[in-house]
């Protein structure tokens, strides 16, 4: 175990009401303990509930988790406090990006780097979704040609198999 996540757990330990909650939750994250950091973040948030980055760091280990919803929950609630908030607007885009809802992650990973110009990760995922958004379009332009195409040679078919008068 690293020699900082065993000092941030000596604090909380020695100071249950620390915010070094938030400290400790985010290093569990960072290390891949995602259970552990969201069981960190809920025991603190209910004494510091207005604690943003915590806020944060339990909406990312949720995502990591596949709980979607409740990722989404806490990451608006960061967002209806802090509009600007890099962290959670990238979470935000992946949480969409994992629901295949294209348009919301685009305009989140947009608003992100906005925050972070030339942020290599962010440009190479709105690239990735811009390529993906214009395929699902020439998709559905394709799909409402075959249509089209299906209901004339149906019209067709009909006008030579009714006998002529």
């Amino acid at each position: 175990m690293s020699d900082r996540l065993e000092d941030l757990r000596r604090r909380v330990e020695k100071d249950p009401a620390s915010i070094a909650f938030a400290q400790l939750a985010e290093e569990c994250r960072r290390l891949g303990r995602h259970q552990e950091s969201i069981d960190i973040c809920r025991d603190g948030l209910n004494r510091h509930p207005g604690y943003l980055s915590a806020r944060v760091t339990l909406g990312r280990s949720l995502l990591h988790l596949g709980q979607l919803d409740e990722a989404e929950q806490e990451l608006e609630s960061v967002l209806q406090g802090a509009p600007e908030n890099l962290a959670a607007l990238r979470a935000m885009g992946d949480i969409y990006r994992r629901r295949d809802d294209i348009p919301h992650a685009l305009a989140q990973y947009q608003a992100a780097l906005r925050l972070a110009p030339g942020d290599p990760e962010l440009e190479r995922g709105i690239e990735e979704l811009s390529e993906a958004l214009t395929r699902s379009r020439e998709n559905v332009r394709m799909r409402a040609v075959v249509a089209a195409l299906e209901q004339w040679l149906a019209a067709i078919h009909v006008a030579r198999a009714q006998p002529s008068a």
